[in-house]
Parts: structure tokens; sequence; C-alpha cells
């Protein structure tokens, strides 16, 4: 299917008419012929989504990037995930040499020298394990939402990825903290003890501190770099390549 043919105001009208995330997963499956994936960081949102789907045993790919650098607290909520749903998590980690190399060249905490050092990383660790992670799906969800930061304000309930060409969902995009936080509880879902700590957003362990009052929910990511360049590009548009989308039903 060409990208002219593919309507994603109409699927994202269709997503924003069901305010609650069963059925709104349940649109994305409804919409999408082929392998859809989910990734999960472990963070609030991701857990809601995590929930969502294995308690419902929809056929979403729950899958991670484990990049090497993650909170001890990160890797007991995983376990304790698996443990509560019965279901493994797909995990996806970088080529050892490719980790090997990226340290050679920059050493073990390099990433904070440079922008593009902390890019680099962030490609070895994190991008290319994605790009594994995303290969023959059809549809890509996250749990990005647009209040998490002025970056992402402007992110939509569903939209073409030209990087991964794919479409990609984000259900909880007009959610706000406040609304994951009730889902969470109400769900008694597992969750990150690092959120009761200050950290709303929680990434690699030597890339996240604690935010203070007033900051924003992913101030603490990268906080030693100018706040226009903090994203680590799993979530840019720009096109590798070209590519079409695939696997989706007429919107």
């Amino acid at each position: 299917m060409s990208v002219a043919l593919f309507d994603e105001n109409a699927l994202a009208r269709r997503l924003a008419d069901r305010s609650d995330l069963p059925s709104r997963l349940d649109e994305i499956s409804r919409t999408t012929s082929g392998r859809i994936v989910f990734t999960t960081s472990f963070g609030l949102e991701d857990q809601a989504l995590t929930h969502a789907i294995f308690s419902a045993g929809r056929d979403i790919e729950v899958v991670t990037l484990d990049t090497g650098r993650l909170f001890p607290e990160t890797y007991d909520v995983w376990a304790e995930t698996e443990a509560r749903y019965g279901r493994r998590i797909v995990t996806y980690a970088p080529e050892a040499d490719d980790v090997a190399n990226l340290v050679a060249a920059h050493g073990i905490n390099g990433f904070r020298s440079s922008v593009a050092a902390r890019q680099a990383c962030c490609g070895v660790r994190k991008t290319a394990p994605l790009r594994q992670a995303l290969a023959g799906a059809a549809a890509w969800i996250t749990g990005l939402r647009a209040e998490q930061s002025r970056h992402r304000a402007d992110v939509a309930l569903a939209a073409f990825d030209e990087a991964q060409g794919l479409i990609k969902f984000n259900p909880l995009a007009d959610w706000t903290r406040g609304d994951v936080e009730r889902f969470v509880a109400d769900h008694r879902i597992p969750y990150n003890v690092l959120h009761d700590r200050g950290f709303p957003s929680i990434g690699c362990a030597p890339c996240t501190r604690a935010v203070r009052v007033g900051e924003s929910e992913r101030a603490g990511r990268w906080w030693w770099e100018a706040d226009s360049k903090k994203e680590c590009g799993l979530h840019l548009r720009t096109p590798v390549a070209a590519a079409t989308p695939t696997g989706l039903e007429a919107a």
C-alpha cells in the first residue's frame, strides 16, 4: 500500500472516538493485518499497555530493548511483570562487537563527552536492536504521550513512521500522567519503584536522574545536554530509506 492510500488522520480519529485503552487496542488489531509489535521500557505507560495486552491475550508481540545499562529496579519490574502475567517478554540486545567498538572509541561513559557520542551510544544500544525488533512488522505500538515533553507535544494516536516504514500507534497520546497513574493503581499493575523516587521517565541508569520540582517529565534524561537535543532517536520520523506502509486495511 502506498503512503497516499493510507489515511492516518482517519485512523487517528477512529482511535480518538474510543476513550478506553482496550477499545483502542482492539481497533488497532482490527485495522492491522500482520505482525504488531509493542516495545516496552517498563515505564508507567508501558506497564499500562502491557497489562491491557497480556490480560486479554491480545495478539500483540511485547518486546523490550535491553541496552545492558538499565537500572536494577527495571530488571526487577521486568521479572515481576512476567511472573504476574505468565508471559515472556521478547528481548533484543545490541551486538557484542558493536558495544565493544563503541566503548573502545568513546570509553565506558563516553556518551557524556558530546551529543554525537551519546547518539552513537543510543544508536548501538537502542536504535539497532529496535530495527531488529520491528523487522517484518506491520505496526508498532508505543507508550508515547503528548504531555511528556514539548518535543512530543504533537504526538498522534496514529501516524506513519518514515524511519521504520510502518504505522506507529500511540494509544496513550492524549492521556495525562494522572490518567496513567489511575489506570495502573486501579488494576494493581506492577510498576518500577523508581517512579516513587522522583523518576517519571526511566531510561539507562547512567543517563537518567530524578526530576526536580517544576521540571518536565523527561528533564531527567540526558540532563547534561541542551533540551533541544534530548531524544535518543527511536522516535524520530526522519526516513532512513524509502518505505511504504504494509499490512494495513484502507482507512
